[in-house]
């Protein structure tokens, strides 16, 4: 069953994102699939790019060339699309509001929620969702940790 991470309460959702997907690929090795709406996907991509030339992460678009998908450790996915149609299954980080589609299929989902209002809503139905399924939900509040 997939581990869900729900990281709540950030104030940068794409900053955030960035720093998790580096660590993620860097320190643990994972082949990630970061899925959102395209002006957030836009914000990731630019994190990404600003990284310094050695904490460089190769990334690329879900519709990309093929053989550029299956070779890098990073794929941002638009959201609505099926990220379990993409090569990689060891961590889905959802940006978006929607749940996503095929999160099933990933050992790992970080569901990331900044700390505006109408973001912290639709969070919480992507929860109840979660959690209505049986699904075991790993709660980080950044808000208490940032205090």
């Amino acid at each position: 069953m997939t581990e869900i991470g729900f990281h709540f309460n950030l104030p940068d959702k794409a900053n955030y994102a960035c720093r998790l997907v580096r660590k993620a690929v860097s320190a643990r090795g994972l082949r990630v699939v970061v899925v959102g709406e395209p002006q957030m996907l836009e914000a990731v991509d630019a994190a990404l790019w600003q990284l310094s030339p050695c904490d460089f992460i190769a990334h690329c678009r879900g519709d990309a060339q093929p053989h550029l998908v299956a070779r890098s450790p990073v794929i941002l996915s638009a959201e609505g699309a099926d990220a379990a149609a993409l090569p990689h299954r060891e961590m889905l980080v959802n940006l978006g509001p929607a749940v996503p589609v095929g999160f099933e299929r990933f050992e790992r989902l970080v569901d990331i929620v900044s700390n505006e209002a109408d973001d912290r809503q639709i969070g919480r139905s992507r929860w109840r969702h979660y959690a209505d399924r049986g699904y075991s939900i790993q709660p980080h509040d950044f808000a208490r940790s940032a205090s």
